[in-house]
């Protein structure tokens, strides 16, 4: 008798709302950026920092929330690769350059492109299936 074991992996809708919120992030930062400009250097308008604040601050809890989601998915090394896509939210636009290098350097591997070892396949939803013995 076979017992089957299933782990999830990461699917290709949530590895795409990453990459689209690592994206949203960065522009809405330099959006905010350019709303600090309009009401400090040249004192027109406050109207800027109030819509790009909102949405950035939306922006930013999206992205550090499907950081952790997407991490948990693909057992990324808390250490390194979580707390840098973590920390990628703060300076200005390094989510999307954090989105371009782990792709560069496949850490958003799915299910058709994840490497398995002997008695693991993947099913059409993405699961990782370990077929153990009887």
């Amino acid at each position: 008798m076979n017992q089957t074991l299933t782990k999830r992996m990461a699917t290709p809708t949530l590895l795409r709302a990453f990459s689209w919120v690592a994206i949203i992030e960065a522009c809405t930062w330099v959006a905010l950026l350019f709303g600090m400009y309009l009401k400090y250097v040249t004192q027109t308008t406050e109207l800027g920092v109030r819509i790009f604040g909102s949405l950035h601050g939306a922006a930013f809890i999206a992205y550090v929330i499907l950081t952790l989601l997407v991490a948990r998915r693909q057992r990324w090394p808390i250490v390194w690769t979580t707390l840098l896509a973590l920390a990628a939210s703060i300076p200005p636009c390094m989510t999307a350059v954090f989105d371009l290098v782990a792709r560069r350097r496949g850490m958003f591997a799915h299910a058709e492109t994840s490497r398995t070892t002997p008695g693991e396949r993947f099913d059409p939803h993405g699961q990782l299936v370990v077929e153990t013995g009887p």
